[in-house]
């Protein structure tokens, strides 16, 4: 028998490796941990006498609660702590006390994910799984204020729940064992010399805390094959063979620019020459003086700008062979098409304030509309101007 127990081990062991050989991230402290609900009854599992009244074997039932805390410490082994308590049912209870909690159990126990240690994990939980619980803990029953030791034992049919298998439904046979009386108190039944037990079935529902992967479950770690890891390694080496070859490319320009920065500030140090166009030296020459401003928007001559018009006029009565040009101009606010028309309206306006009242020719004049400018002046204002060049200066 013993041979053979080692054997069905061995054979375990081995299907458990061939099983598990993925990878899985890293579980951390406040990972993979669940709580959950359950509900259930509870019933002897030994036939047994009290006085004259036979008891056990479905001779007693009680309601069961029970409060379970886990944590998945991998994708097959974990640990969970159970509370449950047995309620009274009748006047003779499952255990026949008289109290309305019969009995509390508070067990230890480890948990196997018998699906994943035979087939494996898939990156999830399995829509169905069977779990192995097994472990031990403490219990008390207040009718006959006795305590002792036990041990439990469970399967749970579990359906996990949602897309993402955060939820899980599970069904749970389970044998719960005391300690013989009177070596210790049983906290079950209080039965001489005798091994005696409960069998129970629960419903439950655990909720699986977030992890810090990103999921309620553990994921598979991306592994990568030594193929993949070599092809990898060949393209890093060509781009470090590509980045030395613009590091010389970066060097090569450096230098470039370094003596381009030297003739640059070689220019710099040389005297300043101004050249101005002779065009540019004729039309500053004739243009004269006086100009006429416009306030925003307008094309009236107001009294001040009837000043600049009547030096004008004299200008002109004194140098009767001079001809003169009168140039508008707009602030850059506005469209284009308004500008350019508000531009030449203010050379006109000027132009008939000479001929009207000031009785200078015409022919004389030329009224001039240069649209919007912002080059007079840094101030909008005063690029809302007509100016006067004497045309015959510059030939």
């Amino acid at each position: 028998m013993k041979k053979l127990f080692l054997v069905l081990a061995a054979a375990m062991l081995t299907v458990s490796a061939s099983a598990q050989k993925t990878t899985i991230t890293s579980n951390k402290a406040g990972d993979n941990w669940y709580v959950g609900l359950n509900a259930g009854v509870a019933t002897p599992v030994s036939k047994f006498n009290v006085g004259t009244e036979e008891w056990g074997r479905l001779k007693g039932f009680a309601p069961k609660l029970g409060v379970r805390v886990g944590k998945n410490l991998t994708t097959v082994f974990g640990l969970a702590l159970d509370a449950d308590l047995y309620i009274e049912s009748s006047e003779k209870s499952m255990m026949k006390e008289k109290t309305f909690i019969d009995a509390i159990n508070v067990d230890l126990m480890g948990t196997f994910n018998l699906s994943n240690l035979f087939a494996g994990y898939q990156g999830q939980p399995r829509c169905f799984e069977v779990i192995g619980l097994i472990g031990g803990g403490y219990s008390h029953t207040y009718g006959y204020a006795q305590s002792g030791l036990n041990a439990k034992a469970g399967l749970d049919f579990a359906f996990n729940l949602g897309s993402a298998k955060n939820l899980q439904l599970y069904i749970e046979p389970a044998v719960v064992m005391g300690q013989p009386s009177p070596v210790w108190a049983n906290p079950f039944r209080k039965v001489n010399d005798k091994w005696n037990a409960i069998g129970q079935v629960s419903v439950g529902l655990n909720y699986k805390f977030g992890n810090s992967n990103g999921s309620s479950n553990f994921k598979i770690e991306q592994l990568r094959d030594q193929a993949e890891i070599d092809g990898l390694n060949a393209k890093i080496n060509e781009l470090r063979a590509d980045n030395q070859a613009k590091d010389g490319k970066i060097a090569a320009d450096g230098k470039a620019i370094a003596d381009l920065k030297a003739q640059l500030a070689a220019c710099q140090s040389r005297p300043a020459q101004t050249i101005i166009e002779e065009r540019v030296i004729k039309e500053m020459n004739a243009t004269l003086q006086p100009i006429v401003i416009f306030r925003q928007g307008k094309t009236t001559v107001d009294a001040a700008g009837l000043a600049s018009c009547e030096m004008v006029a004299k200008y002109m009565k004194n140098h009767p062979d001079s001809k003169v040009k009168i140039q508008g101009f707009a602030s850059p606010e506005g469209s284009k098409e308004v500008n350019d028309r508000i531009a030449k309206q203010r050379a006109e306006a000027v132009k008939n304030v000479l001929v009207k009242k000031y009785k200078i020719a015409a022919n004389r004049l030329e009224a001039e509309g240069l649209g919007a400018t912002d080059k007079l002046s840094s101030e909008n204002d005063f690029n809302r101007v007509a100016k006067f060049i004497d045309t015959t200066l510059q030939k």
